[in-house]
C-alpha cells in the first residue's frame, strides 16, 4: 500500500477523476514530435511549430482528460491554455538517450529541478527510464542510484513521482520483433518489481503492457507468440508484481488497439489505475497540422482527436480500477 502525504494525495486527486482513475494525455515528446512535424514538407515550422501544436492539443483535448503531461522545453505555454480542471504532470528527463553510449543512460534537464518544475505549476513529476533487467550490473546500479536521487528530490518537495519505465533488450534493438516479444513479459514485470521498492519513493508507475498485443492470439495478424490464456496470465502477473498504483502508456499503437488492450487487461484481472496516453490520441493529427496548417490541425483534433479520447474514456470507465484502493487511509 502507498503511504501518501496530504500534499501528494491532493496532487494525485487533481490528476484523476472523482473515482481515482487517471485519464491523462501525454504530449511531452520533443525530438520525435519535431521530426513528425518536419516530415510535412510543406511547412517547416521548427520550434515554433512544436510549441503551437502542443498548445492546440492542450486547448482542444484537456477538457476531456483528467491531466496533461508536458515537457518544460516546449510544453509550458500549452500548460497555460489547458482546461482549468486538468492536472499537470511535467517531464524531468532529457529527451531520448545518447546512442553512442552503452546502456541508454538517464539524464536530467540541466536547467530544471523538481523545485523549479513545482513552482512552474506541476502537480507531479514524471521521469522516463529506459531499463533492461538483464543488462550488466554496473549500468543498472547507476540507474538505481539515479532514481533514488529523483525520488528523494520529489519527496523533499512533497510532490508525486511518476516513474515511466520503458523496457528494452540491450542485445536486440528491434522491439517490434518476435524475438523481443518472447522476452518482453519478463523484462516489464521484473522492472516493475524493482522500482516498486521503497528506496525509489515512486508514487505511480507508468508502464507498458506486459505483452506485444500484435503477437497475441486473436489480435495478431501474423505469427503468434502468446495464446490468449498465456497473455491473460501475464497481465495478472504484472498487476500482482506491485502494490503501487500503475497506469499504462500507449506506446504509439493505434487508438483502437489500445482500447482493446485495456479491455483485455481488465478481463485478465489487471488492477491498472488509468492511462497516460500520447500518440494513440493525437499522432495522426500531426500531418494535418504540418502540411495544411493550424486550422487543419485544430479541425482534426476537434473531430478525430476528440473522438479518440471520448472512446478511450468510455473504455476506462469499464476497465480501470481506482488508485484509492492502493493508498493507506
Amino acid at each position: 500500500m502507498l503511504d501518501l502525504t496530504k500534499n501528494k494525495l491532493e496532487a494525485l486527486k487533481r490528476l484523476s477523476d472523482e473515482n481515482g482513475v487517471i485519464g491523462a494525455l501525454a504530449i511531452d515528446q520533443r525530438g520525435s514530435l519535431k521530426k513528425m512535424i518536419a516530415s510535412g514538407d510543406a511547412n517547416q515550422v521548427g520550434d515554433e511549430g512544436i510549441i503551437r501544436f502542443k498548445e492546440l492539443v492542450s486547448e482542444e483535448l484537456t477538457p476531456l482528460a483528467t491531466a496533461i503531461l508536458l515537457d518544460p522545453e516546449y510544453g509550458l505555454p500549452a500548460a497555460k491554455v489547458r482546461d482549468k480542471n486538468a492536472g499537470l504532470l511535467v517531464a524531468y528527463e532529457k529527451t531520448g538517450y545518447d546512442p553512442s553510449e552503452v546502456g541508454r543512460l538517464p539524464d536530467l534537464l540541466p536547467e530544471c529541478s523538481v523545485k523549479r518544475l513545482k513552482e512552474a505549476g506541476a502537480d507531479a513529476i514524471k521521469f522516463l527510464l529506459y531499463y533492461d533487467v538483464d543488462e550488466e550490473e554496473k549500468i543498472n546500479n547507476y540507474k538505481h542510484v539515479y532514481m533514488e536521487r529523483v525520488g528523494s528530490e520529489c519527496a523533499a518537495e512533497d510532490i508525486p513521482f511518476f516513474l515511466e519505465i520503458v523496457s528494452y533488450d540491450a542485445g536486440n534493438n528491434d522491439v517490434k520483433s518476435k524475438e523481443y516479444a518472447k522476452v518482453k513479459p519478463n523484462k516489464v514485470i521484473r522492472a516493475m518489481k524493482e522500482f516498486s521498492k521503497p528506496q525509489y519513493q515512486v508514487d505511480v508507475l507508468k508502464v507498458e503492457v506486459p505483452v506485444d498485443m500484435n503477437f497475441v492470439e486473436g489480435y495478431a495478424e501474423g505469427e503468434i507468440v502468446y495464446s490468449k490464456e498465456e497473455a491473460a496470465f501475464l497481465f495478472k502477473e504484472q498487476s500482482e508484481a506491485t502494490e503501487l498504483p500503475f497506469i499504462f502508456l500507449s506506446a504509439g499503437v493505434s487508438a483502437k488497439l489500445f482500447q482493446e488492450t485495456l479491455k483485455f487487461a481488465k478481463e485478465s484481472g489487471s488492477t491498472f489505475n488509468g492511462v497516460l496516453c500520447g500518440r494513440a490520441t493525437w499522432k495522426d493529427g500531426v500531418a494535418s497540422f504540418a502540411i495544411n496548417g493550424e486550422q487543419a490541425g485544430r479541425a482534426w483534433l476537434q473531430d478525430t482527436g476528440k473522438r479518440n479520447i471520448e472512446e478511450l474514456n468510455v473504455v476506462l470507465k469499464e476497465t480501470a480500477s481506482s488508485w484509492f484502493e492502493k493508498v493507506k487511509k
